[in-house]
Order: C-alpha cells, then sequence, then structure tokens
C-alpha cells in the first residue's frame, strides 16, 4: 500500500508518497508563508487522491491525539488546529495518524537510520526543539501525543519568556531563531549574509567567539536536557535531527561533554549523533505511522 506521509514544521511542510519499504518518492516541499491551512491544501493538491492508501502526519505541537489537533506553538495560526479532520476532508476513506514531528523523526530513524537501538531519544533543533521516543521497539506518544516534549522543558527560570507562555525553556536558547537572536542582541555582525543560524554557525566555524559562545551554551542546555531524560527512561541513544543537525560540528563533542559531566557514572554511557536520514528523517517517522503497526 503506497501511503503519503507528510512532515510539518514551522517554516515549512514536506510531503512525499512512500511504498512500504519505505522508499520515498514524489517529494515535494513548501514554505508556510501566509495562512498555512491553505499551505497545507497546495501540499495535498500535488497527491492524486487514488495513489494515496494512508496517511502518516508529524506535525509540530503540542497535540491533541484525541482530538486529533495540533497547536503548534511557531505557528499561532493553527492554536487547536483540525488536522487530521481536514486530511480526512480530502482524502476521505484513508486512515490518517498523527504524531509529532520529533516523534516521527525518532521513528524514522528506528526504521530507517540504521541505528540498531530498540530505544532512542529524538532531537529536532529547528526553528523549535522538539523530542520523540522510541521505548523497546514502539513509539511512546503519551496520553495527548506530547511525550518528549523537550523544548519546552525549563533550562533557566529566570531566563527569556518563550512563546509556549513559559520561562527560560530550552528553545529560548537552543533554537535556531533563539541562537540568533542571542548572538545579535551580544553584538554579533553578520555582515552581507542573512542573520540566520547558516550565517551563525558559519562565523562559529571561522572562530567567531560570539558565535562561538552561543553554540557552547545552546549545547550545555540541550546536553543538560538530554542528560535528565536519559537518566528518567534509562536512554542509552540519542539522535539529532532538524535544520541545526547541519551543525552538528558545532553542537555534538559539547553536548557529549555536557553528559559525561551530569550523568552519574554508575549508570551506562548515551551515545549522541546526528540524523542519518537528514532532512527526510520525519517524513520516514510518518511513512511508519501509516505502514507499521505502531
Amino acid at each position: 500500500m503506497t501511503v503519503l506521509a507528510i512532515d510539518i514544521g514551522g517554516t515549512k511542510f514536506a510531503a512525499a508518497l512512500a511504498e512500504p519499504d519505505g522508499t520515498l518518492r514524489a517529494r515535494c516541499e513548501v514554505p508556510v508563508g501566509g495562512d498555512p491551512s491553505a499551505v497545507l491544501h497546495t501540499l495535498l493538491d500535488r497527491f492524486p487522491a487514488d495513489a494515496v492508501g494512508a496517511v502518516g502526519i508529524g506535525s509540530a505541537g503540542p497535540l491533541d491525539l484525541g482530538a486529533g489537533t495540533v497547536s503548534p506553538v511557531n505557528i499561532p495560526a493553527w492554536r487547536g488546529f483540525p488536522l487530521v479532520a481536514e486530511v480526512e476532508g480530502r482524502l476521505p476513506g484513508r486512515p490518517v495518524r498523527l504524531a509529532g514531528d520529533a516523534q516521527c523523526m525518532a521513528l524514522g530513524e528506528w526504521w530507517r537510520g540504521g541505528t540498531g537501538h530498540d530505544s532512542l531519544l529524538g532531537v529536532v533543533v529547528s526553528t523549535g526543539i522538539g523530542g520523540g521516543l522510541v521505548l523497546d521497539g514502539r513509539p511512546y506518544f503519551g496520553p495527548a501525543g506530547n511525550a518528549g516534549f523537550l523544548g519546552h522543558v525549563v533550562v533557566d527560570p529566570t531566563g527569556d519568556p518563550c512563546g509556549c507562555g513559559a520561562t527560560g525553556c530550552l528553545e529560548t536558547i537552543a533554537s535556531g531563531p533563539s541562537m540568533v537572536r542571542r548572538a545579535l542582541a551580544r553584538g554579533w555582525a553578520p555582515g552581507s549574509v542573512p542573520p540566520d543560524a547558516r550565517a551563525l554557525a558559519d562565523a562559529a566555524r571561522a572562530g567567531d567567539p560570539l558565535a562561538l559562545a552561543v553554540f557552547a551554551e545552546a549545547a550545555a542546555a540541550l546536553g543538560a536536557v538530554i542528560a535528565d531524560a536519559a537518566t528518567l527512561l534509562d536512554l542509552r541513544h540519542t539522535v539529532i535531527g532538524g535544520g541545526l543537525a547541519a551543525a552538528a560540528d558545532l553542537l555534538l563533542d559539547p553536548i557529549r561533554r555536557t553528559l559525561t559531566a551530569r550523568r552519574p557514572a554508575t549508570l551506562s554511557p548515551v551515545t549522541v549523533s546526528a540524523t542519518a536520514l537528514r532532512r527526510d528523517a520525519g517524513l520516514y517517522g510518518a511513512a511508519a505511522l501509516a505502514v507499521l503497526p505502531t
């Protein structure tokens, strides 16, 4: 059965047809821009209904799996958006399964990324920060679908306000936009290039002390939250995905150092790696929702 896999993030929507073995084809991607509901329907229009047997969706959250709704922090227009009903309306009769985008990333890495681990934590570091869990070979979503929502774990109670309404969340320190904002506030000058996370990473690689400091702080915050999650759930493997996985050379070693410093010596070490599936990890996970008996 061919399925439609959809990956919904804060700045882009992606979709692809997927075969039962995980082969992706007819992949497309569109920026969110304007009305995200219109963008969703534009994306669905690219796939003929008779080619789709089922649908798997990974979406930024929070989610309410029972209601089939999403409330992405970085898409304010979608508070309580009935995503499942919207897709079912366009593809009647097709089963539709929903999970968080980071949960899909973790599931995709477990299914097609060659990790060799039955349990892992997936962390998406991009416009926002999300987390997903595979435990003993099965995805763990939680009652409402928000298990692993690491971006909104508070790491600095006196820190910056977060779009979720809390203060000092991990996302205010380690997401791409937050890192850029923090660097600019300290006087970082990107020159003629756009002031985005890619430019900040390039500056760090070139030795810019402000950029290096911001990356070090982000990695320390990520490492602290990963260490706590690993201790709580007895996890031994973490995969980092999302747009900032491209800056793995700047993030992974500092994350590992933080893990070593924070983990009790009597517990098993935690490995940290960048996604093997890169930008398609979430699509593979969304496909797995529809293909596998999860």
